[in-house]
């Protein structure tokens, strides 16, 4: 088969599933992205498009969205016409609608079927847009927001099929988008993401490496942002240094913005937070990691006595699901996301996101009884191997969405 994966970073929410068509061979795999120095990978053709145009700084706010995608759009259409007159016309298109670059596709392959990947709708009820009163909304807001939602109005219509990966991220669309959506994670590897207690975590700083045996609390974010929780985060860490005096606290993220507004302090959030609770704090047994290679975190996720992840409702992390995956015994933000994935007391243990007090009481909690919560790595674990592990869970059922929409003999078989 022919197949054709659109993201704007790639590998995106494909990342294994690209992996996996390649290594069944017999298939022609393009990946179209912006990404100019994205990861290669065996068996798969990278092609890279620009954007056709990008709306300038003042723009006006309620149609900068469909601006930008109408530029990604032509952008990624241009290149396609490309791939077609080379002689490459995909069997099915599988990609994510929210830059708009699959926007225009119809134009040029008419009859070929189309799966879109629709994360988020926007709106100021229900999500991080509004949650905290740190950060309130303007009287425009909900009409900037709703000129965000131009892109998968438009894009609803160009696919097949829609995908989305939990139910809370489908239910945010209209209920007129949900008989199209299917519901399914792109997929965890619990067979790689594992616990191991020999793992271990060398800081220049200290003369030693640190292992399981060591109290150790850990946060994880891409970047260090208040969507993710990051400021009441700081906000807890004194009360857990001054209750854990031998408790050292290792932090994952770097210093930019993924999701939401930037901090107004000159030294971003983390300068703001630093300005706020940075006199309370032990920073001996403080660390800043930055952003470190894969394998780097799995080795620190699986010497966590008490992993922290707080967000506000939105998209959920892999991390969490990664996490839960290596046993980590999880405190999370009580969001309606974050239930979805994870039961108080069972598989993790949810606490008020406003709450630095009761954040930091339960982490303590867990540090001064781990026998009392024994229980919830092990039970995440399994509830991850069930619920979104990759070749057992969600594999088959991309396949077979995939499979449903191409004729017979070019049919995906599962091995």
């Amino acid at each position: 088969m022919k197949l054709l994966f659109v993201h704007q970073n790639m590998p995106g929410q494909y990342r294994e599933l690209i992996q996996w068509l390649a290594a069944q061979g017999g298939h022609e795999i393009v990946f179209l992205t912006q990404r100019q120095k994205a990861p290669q990978f065996s068996g798969v053709q990278t092609v890279v498009y620009k954007s056709h145009h990008q709306a300038k700084d003042d723009t006006y706010a309620l149609s900068r969205t469909w601006e930008n995608a109408a530029g990604n759009g032509f952008g990624a259409v241009s290149a396609l016409r490309q791939l077609v007159d080379k002689g490459f016309t995909p069997d099915i298109v599988i990609g994510h609608v929210g830059w708009g670059e699959m926007t225009f596709f119809r134009e040029v392959v008419p009859d070929t079927p189309m799966i879109g990947f629709f994360e988020y709708y926007y709106s100021v009820h229900g999500g991080p847009v509004g949650f905290d009163p740190e950060n309130p909304i303007s009287e425009h807001t909900p009409y900037i927001m709703h000129g965000h939602n131009v892109v998968p109005q438009v894009n609803i219509n160009v696919v097949d099929v829609a995908h989305s990966p939990t139910f809370w991220q489908r239910d945010r669309f209209p209920k007129n988008f949900h008989d199209k959506i299917y519901v399914c994670h792109d997929g965890i590897r619990t067979d790689k993401l594992k616990p191991n207690k020999k793992a271990q975590v060398n800081l220049g700083r200290i003369g030693r490496p640190l292992t399981s045996k060591d109290e150790i609390v850990t946060f994880m974010s891409r970047n260090l942002e208040t969507t993710r929780g990051y400021h009441q985060f700081m906000r807890a860490v004194p009360k857990i240094q001054k209750a854990r005096p031998n408790a050292r606290i290792l932090v994952i993220g770097g210093n930019d913005v993924s999701y939401g507004g930037k901090s107004k302090h000159p030294g971003g959030l983390r300068g703001q937070m630093e300005a706020e609770v940075g006199h309370l704090l032990d920073w001996d047994r403080l660390h800043f990691l930055g952003q470190v290679p894969y394998e780097s975190y799995q080795n620190i996720i699986q010497i966590s006595t008490c992993h922290i992840y707080l967000s506000m409702p939105f998209v959920l992390s892999w991390s969490l699901l990664e996490s839960m995956s290596m046993e980590a015994t999880i405190v999370a933000s009580d969001v309606a996301p974050v239930r979805e994935a994870m039961e108080h007391g069972k598989t993790g243990l949810l606490v008020d996101f406003f709450d630095p007090e009761a954040i930091a009481a339960q982490v303590v909690d867990v540090l001064e009884k781990p026998r009392d919560y024994a229980h919830i790595g092990p039970s995440a674990r399994r509830h991850v191997v069930d619920t979104y592990d990759f070749e057992t869970v969600c594999l088959p059922e991309h396949i077979r969405q995939i499979n449903a929409l191409v004729p017979a003999d070019k049919q995906i078989a599962m091995v």
